[in-house]
């Protein structure tokens, strides 16, 4: 087998990071950057009692719902004039009887794709909502202020 190189003069070569940056120029402002957001809505389902809750949750706060603890690390969403993307990243614990927690759930959900990460669960369903810059609920801090 033979290996055939081109020898590209330098001249050119100094073009490719010129061309690279000219394209960089062009591209940047198309892509729509993710805006991060305080507070995390996701409805709940209780498979058992068929109750389904709508919540808000606070970025690094854990709630509650059944035997799951969620708590939500990272809130995106879009600016209102680009294609609409929410995704979250979130950890959930699985609560036992005794009181120590078990990691079921850890990474990304799309709240336009629920089931494409979904929390593999016998008695709960957690999916994405929203993710918003405020809420009704006050948050942790003043929540816990005398």
């Amino acid at each position: 087998m033979r290996l055939t190189t081109f020898s590209i003069p330098m001249s050119a070569k100094a073009l490719v990071p010129l061309a690279a940056l000219a394209l960089l120029a062009f591209t940047s402002p198309g892509i729509a950057q993710p805006i991060a957001n305080p507070v995390a809505t996701f409805a709940g389902l209780d498979k058992i009692t068929g109750r389904i809750t709508q919540f808000d949750v606070y970025i690094d706060e854990t709630v509650l719902f059944g035997a799951l603890e969620i708590t939500p690390r990272a809130c995106y969403n879009r600016a209102a004039t680009e294609t609409q993307r929410i995704s979250a990243f979130l950890e959930v614990d699985q609560r036992s009887l005794t009181g120590t927690s078990k990691r079921i759930f850890t990474g990304w959900m799309f709240a336009d794709s629920p089931a494409l990460n979904a929390v593999d669960h016998a008695v709960y369903d957690v999916w994405l909502i929203d993710c918003k810059t405020s809420s009704e609920v006050p948050p942790p801090e003043a929540r816990n202020a005398p």
